[in-house]
C-alpha cells in the first residue's frame, strides 16, 4: 500500500535500538571513569613531591610521568564520546536532547585536548597556550549536557531528570569558585569537581543500562 500523509511510516527492523551495543557503550562509560580515577590515584603515589590537596590533577599530567594521567584522560574522553553515540542511538528528546549530544561530544574532545596539549603544570608559556580556554569551554559543555539531556532523560525515569538538573546546578555553583581558590587547596577542589562530572557520566550510563534492559525484555 502506498504511503499517504495519514499512513505512519514503518521503520525497518535494522533501525531498532540494539541492547548489546548499548550495554557495550555503558561499560565503556564506566571503564572511562574507573580508568581516570585509577590513573590519578597511581600518579598521586608515583609523581615525586606531589601534594594531592594543593596540586591539581593537571600538575600530574605534565613532566616525566604525564602518560599516567593522560591515559586516564583519554579513557574518560572515550567514555564521553561513547555516551554521545548512545544518546544519538537512543534519541529521547527533541532539540534539547540533540544539543546535549553535541555537548557530550564537545566535552569528550576537550578532555582529550587537555590531555594531549600538555601545557599545564609545567609553567608552559611558549606558543599558543590554550589550556585555560579549554577549561572554560569544558565547564560550559558539562553544564549544557546536564540541562539539555534532563527533559529527555525523564522519559526513562523522572529521577534521572532530577539528578541531571541537580548536577547541573551544583556544577554551575561550584565550577567558577575553582578560579578564585588559593593554590593550597585547589587540588582537592578540582577532584571534587571531577566527582561531580562523574555523576553526569554514571547517571547516563545507568539510564541507558535500564533502557537496554527494557528493550531486551520486549
Amino acid at each position: 500500500m502506498p504511503l499517504t500523509a495519514e499512513t505512519p511510516r514503518q521503520l525497518p527492523a535494522e533501525t531498532a535500538e540494539r541492547p548489546a551495543l548499548m550495554h557495550a557503550l555503558v561499560l565503556l562509560a564506566i571503564f572511562g571513569c574507573v580508568a581516570l580515577a585509577t590513573s590519578i590515584l597511581i600518579a598521586d603515589f608515583v609523581v615525586p613531591d606531589h601534594d594531592w590537596i594543593a596540586d591539581t590533577i593537571s600538575d600530574l599530567g605534565a613532566g616525566r610521568y604525564e602518560f599516567i594521567v593522560d591515559t586516564g584522560l583519554y579513557a574518560f574522553s572515550a567514555a564521553l564520546i561513547g555516551l554521545a553515540v548512545l544518546a544519538a542511538h537512543v534519541h529521547l528528546g527533541a532539540w534539547d536532547w540533540s544539543v546535549g549530544i553535541i555537548a557530550l561530544i564537545v566535552f569528550g574532545l576537550l578532555v582529550f585536548l587537555i590531555g594531549a596539549r600538555n601545557e599545564y603544570g609545567d609553567n608552559d608559556s611558549e606558543g599558543w597556550v590554550i589550556h585555560t580556554y579549554l577549561v572554560y569551554a569544558l565547564g560550559l559543555a558539562m553544564a549544557t549536557a546536564c540541562f539539555a539531556l534532563a527533559r529527555g532523560a525523564a522519559r526513562v525515569g523522572p529521577r534521572y531528570r532530577t539528578i541531571l538538573i541537580g548536577t547541573g546546578v551544583v556544577w554551575c555553583a561550584s565550577a567558577p569558585t575553582f578560579f578564585f581558590l588559593p593554590t593550597a587547596v585547589d587540588g582537592i577542589y578540582e577532584r571534587y569537581l571531577g566527582a561531580v562530572s562523574y555523576v553526569l557520566v554514571l547517571t547516563l550510563a545507568h539510564l541507558f543500562h535500564q533502557r537496554a534492559k527494557q528493550r531486551k525484555a520486549t
